[in-house]
């Protein structure tokens, strides 16, 4: 067989290779449904096969995530009856509800007059200029989609670079220029204009030198440009990773945790809104500032200087970039009636969320039920709102004004709207992971993993907490933040009651971790959108996401260690984590003895 032959034979198989992936992995897995224990086995054979449709692709997304419905029944693992209301819990209805609130605010705007606003405040010069860009991609993050978010900025900051360094295509012209009069003949660099070499001092010699010395600080200065440009481009996505983690809402790893400990740990309710923002709205903000000191630091140091031009132009530049900014926000124009209102109904949904039982101290909650009311509930009464309240200022006398127009009042935001914005995808990524953790936890698989997992016992819980953190940022490197948390949280949890560490020890800096995706294009869909930009590599991305992600292991480290170990107690073993306090119909698998450790040595 010739090369020729082999090649086309290579691009065939590259052709198809989605469909070999779903046609082989089940054959390449089936020998586990023999030599595992019956259910366990089983069920793992489901999870390995999801995980590799996830992290291939080979299946969307959404698709894969239905697999529970139709394999854990017809398996014999759990049946349909408590497999599919999985897809639905009360947290897909806070996730639904985050997404509805979003869908209001980018359609009436809101979320670009907050970005150019916090643009106007700090100013143009870049270290600063990268610091504003932060610092409005993390908080809009918070409560649209990190993908929306990126969207949103990168369009913003490439009108500012423009205004400040001019086409991107001559920038990158200059940045050649050293190249190309290297090699250009003697006779060429004195055909110079005898003008020029009579205010030469040195005759053609000196004209010559001091026309290479131009071209220089003009390549210099070009690639300092560049430098902060590629800055822009890159801090952009990865302050909308960062920001996902201070909220619930903000990205769906969070709601996974809640969702999975509700499974767990029914007894368990240290996780809301509040307690949840109250602990990662710190961590956020430390992660944010160290990001910005290494980005400022790798592309354009920390100084505030534009660039390396003389004093007056910069200064011209720097007043250009701000007129931009300007006049873009005054092209929004007033406030107008329906933004007064999403920015009261958006601060009214985040001061009910935190306020509701923020553990610290009494929320609202105290006046219904126990048990009752959930964050889901606060969620929907307040989106509902948005599909009845106007949009238009209401008037009395339009009652009585026979000249006024009859037309139907719009009301704040659209069912039609919501349907667009909202991606129902994810809704069924959130359920496929419930239904996956929940076959983990009935199968007695995660406790199966968890007993083989014995070495980690034997390592200090601080250093055990770096190395899960760090072993899932490597791992949502290469499949989504969802897929990644879904496949190891049951793992994690039974972990930890293995080696009687409190869960939410493990189990958070986890869930954290798993949006510390910055070393690849296709990692997170922000890091795709910024590097389809053109203006970043690859090694850009690795070589600042490397240092991102430990700098995202310490400060998580730091964290859970410090406040988050105060805020839920987690020098000691809770009550709500013992086998004896949940559900018996979850099997336990009898470990072997292992010296257990607590959180005293910290």
């Amino acid at each position: 067989m010739d090369m020729e032959t082999i090649s086309t034979f290579a691009k065939k198989l590259w052709c198809v290779k989605k469909q070999l992936i779903i046609f082989l992995t089940p054959l390449i897995f089936l020998p586990l449904l023999f030599g595992l224990p019956e259910k366990e086995g089983k069920c793992l054979y489901v999870v390995l096969l999801m995980a590799v449709f996830w992290c291939t692709e080979a299946l969307p997304l959404a698709v894969t995530a239905m697999l529970p419905v139709c394999l854990f029944p017809t398996m014999g693992i759990l049946q349909s009856k408590i497999v599919c209301p999985q897809y639905f819990l009360d947290t897909n209805f806070l996730f639904l509800s985050g997404l509805v609130m979003a869908s209001a605010i980018e359609e009436w705007g809101l979320h670009r007059r907050i970005a150019l606003k916090v643009l106007k405040i700090v100013g143009v010069k870049p270290a600063w200029l990268i610091l504003g860009m932060m610092i409005t991609s993390a908080f809009l993050s918070m409560w649209l989609s990190n993908t929306a978010t990126t969207a949103m900025m990168l369009p913003i900051a490439n009108a500012i670079l423009e205004s400040l360094f001019g086409d991107l295509a001559t920038l990158k012209e200059n940045c050649k220029l050293k190249d190309e009069t290297e090699g250009l003949p003697q006779i060429k660099l004195h055909a110079l204009s005898s003008e020029k070499q009579m205010l030469s001092i040195d005759g053609p010699d000196g004209m010559e030198w001091s026309n290479r010395r131009t071209t220089e600080e003009i390549r210099t200065e070009s690639e300092y440009q560049m430098k902060v440009w590629k800055g822009f481009m890159i801090c952009i996505p990865y302050a909308a990773s960062i920001g996902g983690t201070a909220t619930l809402t903000g990205t769906a790893p969070n709601l996974i945790l809640i969702g999975q400990l509700k499974s767990y740990f029914p007894e368990c309710d240290l996780i809301n809104f509040g307690s949840w923002f109250a602990f990662s709205f710190p961590l956020m903000v430390l992660f944010l500032i160290l990001s910005w000191l290494w980005i400022s630091f790798l592309y354009g140091g920390l100084n505030t200087r534009l660039c390396v031009r003389k004093q007056d132009e910069r200064a011209q530049a720097e007043r250009k970039a701000q007129a931009v900014i300007e006049d873009d926000y005054r092209k929004l124009g007033p406030i107008n009636f329906a933004e007064g209102a999403i920015g009261f109904f958006f601060i009214l949904f985040a001061v009910l969320l935190f306020t509701r039982d923020p553990k610290f101290v009494t929320g609202w909650s105290k006046f219904f039920n126990k048990g009752y009311v959930s964050d889901a509930t606060t969620g929907v009464i307040i989106v509902s709102i948005l599909f009845i309240f106007p949009s238009q200022k209401p008037s009395l006398s339009w009652w009585f004004d026979s000249r006024a127009s009859n037309t139907s009042y719009v009301p704040l935001l659209s069912w039609r709207k919501a349907q667009e914005c909202v991606p129902w995808n994810i809704i069924l990524l959130l359920g496929g992971g419930f239904a996956m953790a929940k076959g983990c936890e009935e199968s007695g698989l995660a406790a199966w993993l968890g007993s083989y997992l014995q070495p980690i016992a034997q390592v200090p819980p601080a250093v055990a907490v770096m190395f899960i953190t760090a072993f899932v940022a490597c791992f949502t490197e290469f499949a989504s933040n969802t897929a990644t948390i879904i496949i190891f949280l049951p793992v994690i949890a039974e972990l930890a009651m293995f080696v009687n560490v409190n869960p939410l020890y493990f189990m958070i800096p986890a869930t954290i971790g798993c949006s510390f995706a910055f070393m690849l294009p296709v990692s997170t869909p922000p890091n795709s959108i910024a590097f389809a930009s053109g203006h970043l590599l690859v090694k850009d991305m690795v070589k600042t996401g490397f240092v991102m992600n430990i700098l995202g292991i310490l400060s998580v480290s730091l964290a859970i260690n410090t406040w988050g170990r105060a805020m839920f107690s987690l020098e000691t073993y809770p009550d709500w984590a013992r086998q004896e306090n949940m559900s018996s119909t979850v099997p336990h698998v009898q470990f072997p003895s292992v010296s257990p450790f607590n959180l005293t040595g910290l």
